[in-house]
């Protein structure tokens, strides 16, 4: 949304914010919401939904039913959403008779990773050197501009470590072309920034990084400090914050972070995940439109928490302050973890804050939870995660 000089007006309690999408995000931003006054809608296809066990209403209804989420808007004030599944043509009809800050503009653009990449490289942004794949064909330009190391990823969807294959030699290309032309025959193109592949240049990386930032209708940015992320089988295990890299990359993540939600307009928060490279090298790898995993940190160690800042965003309020109190690792509690968890609940230490967050099912690698650990310095933190003997650490 463009800054025209006007100041949009603020959306002020006791209004009431739908959000399309009724996962634990939805969940977390109605709980903060509640303590500022605010009432909340959600869509959500699944009855007993984590966000509608603390919503005022529930349309339960498919993300692409452009009637259901009409029926969200007239309950709502202003409209959000909490993940980026919600189909942008849903949001693009609702901007035609509702509030909705966000836009349906990035959340295309993040739904698909050619979209997202040419974006961000238009606006001279880091990004890894890329090629679309739109059939096979282009498979050998790609070796050709890129070197036989790639990684090939699904442009649309896929999540986890889902719909990514690591290209390290030509025989890799014979092993996954059965899969690859899947792919291409359910959704082929013949535009590049539809191309249904995507092929990026294997860059090895010493670490992550990502960067929650939030920016409100009248402009205004504010930066959470960036947090050093662990993966297990490409799932978010840890974040630390403060992340143990130098000033100059942590400042260098913080201006990057910036500069994306300045120059592609964000309203709301965004979540920029960076590799960081040979050389201190920073290169941004996605965006979530949201709050993020990655993110949760900020509940128990930060003046303001990232579903605060969302709502704060979204309504256009004035930002909260985004100072780190305490050093803080976040650990993801995954459906293996959660009968240890919860064994343990009466014996956590009082500087464990536990979030759980109301799903009906656990299963094996499903995000059920997690634990925000404080302490003095993050090497206490991670000491007492080790100690809880539920994860390697």
């Amino acid at each position: 949304m463009k800054f025209d000089g006007t100041k949009p007006s603020a959306v002020k309690p006791p209004a009431t914010i739908g959000i399309l999408g009724g996962g634990q995000l939805g969940r977390m931003m109605a709980l903060d919401g509640r303590k500022m006054g605010y009432r909340f809608a959600v869509l959500d296809p699944t009855a007993d939904c984590p966000t509608a066990q603390v919503a005022d209403e529930h349309v339960i209804a498919a993300f692409s039913d452009v009637e259901a989420a009409s029926r969200l808007a007239e309950l709502a004030d202003v409209v959000t959403y909490e993940f980026e599944n919600v189909d942008a043509a849903v949001a693009s009809a609702l901007e035609t008779s509702s509030r909705v800050p966000q836009g349906s503009q990035l959340l295309a653009l993040t739904q698909h990773r050619v979209r997202e990449k040419s974006a961000l490289a238009a606006q001279s942004l880091p990004v890894t050197p890329f090629v679309p794949l739109r059939d096979l064909a282009d498979i050998e330009q790609a070796t050709s501009q890129l070197g036989e190391k790639l990684v090939i990823k699904t442009s649309r969807g896929g999540y986890d470590g889902k719909g990514q294959w690591m290209v390290r030699q030509a025989e890799d290309i014979e092993r996954f072309r059965a899969e690859w032309e899947a792919v291409l025959t359910q959704e082929s193109s013949s535009s590049d920034a539809e191309a249904p592949l995507i092929a990026e240049q294997f860059v090895p990386f010493v670490g992550e990084l990502s960067v929650i930032v939030a920016r409100n209708e009248n402009g205004q940015v504010a930066v959470f400090p960036p947090a050093e992320n662990i993966h297990e089988n490409h799932i978010l295990h840890l974040s630390i914050v403060p992340a143990r890299y130098s000033d100059a990359i942590l400042a260098r993540a913080v201006e990057l972070a910036e500069q994306v939600a300045e120059r592609l307009d964000v309203v709301g928060l965004v979540a920029v995940e960076m590799f960081v490279g040979q050389g201190d090298s920073l290169f941004i790898n996605e965006l979530a439109p949201r709050p993020h995993n990655s993110g949760h940190y900020t509940m128990d160690a930060c003046v303001t928490s990232q579903f605060e800042q969302h709502i704060r965003a979204v309504c256009n309020l004035p930002l909260g302050d985004t100072r780190l109190l305490t050093p803080v690792v976040m650990v993801n509690i995954l459906g293996q973890h959660l009968d240890a968890v919860l064994e343990m609940v009466d014996k956590l230490p009082g500087h464990v804050k536990l979030h759980l967050y109301g799903k009906a099912s656990s299963r094996r690698d499903r995000k059920m939870g997690h634990l925000n650990v404080l302490a003095d310095s993050v090497d206490e933190a991670l000491g007492t995660i080790r100690g809880l003997q539920i994860w390697d650490v």
